[in-house]
């Protein structure tokens, strides 16, 4: 059986995910951080999907030592995993930051005033110089690991509840037109996950389930060091690069 780590899983895009992968019949471990509400949505997935290989394990990302533990209680469980699709994660509390605190990585001049909106911009920017990064250190190891960027676009999530009240007033009056569904925003990952076209090829971005461009300060290798090695140190790992 292929083994699929879903990160946010119990909502949005994430759950969307974990659905269709399922429904494929995959081995889908969702990580989060809400017990009660996993355990329902791993009762509905397995209904949903008729596979039963569907579970939970507690992760909160905004904690090193948690994701720690996952790693651990993965391993133990002695199955290969052949996908890994870092999903975002919403949190009820605005500032609170997650995937490694990476916000704080000085990729655009400071600001005194914080934003929401820009805070999430800047981290989506960081997870593809990360990504691109991540993929070329994997090539030259000789790595049988690829690494993909999966934009699902803009999908009517629960996110924007933390963005600018405009923002928020056209998802409520447009949401149904403009943006996509969320099981239309995890296409893009299940395709990612799945498409022999991508077996072995990675770096590279993934938009409507096709390769496409990312903006070009992504291709920014010294940026891209930059923010590796920021990781390395605000995580505690060694930079071996």
């Amino acid at each position: 059986d292929r083994v699929a780590i879903v990160t946010g899983g119990t909502d949005g895009i994430g759950y969307a995910t974990a659905r269709q992968l399922a429904r494929l019949g995959m081995h889908v471990i969702i990580a989060g951080n809400n017990d009660s509400k996993a355990q329902d949505v791993v009762r509905r997935l397995k209904e949903e999907t008729s596979n039963d290989k569907v579970e939970f394990l507690y992760c909160d990302l905004a904690s090193l030592t948690s994701i720690r533990q996952f790693v651990q209680k993965f391993k133990k469980k002695k199955i290969p995993l052949h996908v890994l699709v870092n999903n975002g994660q919403v949190r009820d509390a605005g500032r609170r930051q997650v995937h490694h605190r990476l916000t704080r990585v000085p990729l655009c001049p400071p600001s005194r005033c914080y934003s929401p909106h820009g805070a999430y911009a800047q981290s989506k920017l960081a997870l593809v110089l990360f990504t691109y990064h991540l993929q070329r250190l994997l090539a030259a190891q000789g790595s049988p690991v690829t690494a993909n960027v999966a934009d699902p676009g803009v999908v009517d999530t629960d996110l924007y509840r933390h963005v600018f009240w405009g923002t928020r007033l056209i998802q409520k009056m447009l949401g149904w037109w403009a943006f996509k569904t969320p099981d239309e925003g995890a296409w893009t990952s299940v395709y990612a996950a799945v498409t022999p076209d991508l077996e072995g090829i990675g770096g590279r971005y993934l938009y409507n389930e096709k390769e496409t461009k990312s903006l070009m300060l992504t291709y920014d290798r010294d940026l891209q060091r930059q923010l590796w090695a920021i990781s390395c140190q605000m995580t505690s790992i060694t930079d071996v690069t």
